[in-house]
């Protein structure tokens, strides 16, 4: 099985925390009503947003205040 965060995904980002909290809150989106930018088949909204990131379709800023 392929996971979802291998280590070029989380070498390619600022760090493995922000990718977390990025995820985190993307699925917050997709339980709000947000549509997925992947096909979601079954899958928990957490997932669907690794798969996301993993694929390029969601970028996340961090600032001062953090991740947007």
């Amino acid at each position: 099985m392929d996971p979802i965060l291998n280590d070029e995904v989380v070498a390619k980002n600022q760090s493995r925390y922000s990718l977390v909290v990025a995820a985190a809150k993307r699925a917050r989106q997709l339980l709000s009503g947000a549509m997925p930018l992947v096909d979601a088949k079954n899958s928990k909204p957490v997932t669907v947003a690794l798969k996301e990131i993993k694929q390029g379709k969601v970028n996340w800023v961090q600032t001062k205040e953090g991740i947007k």
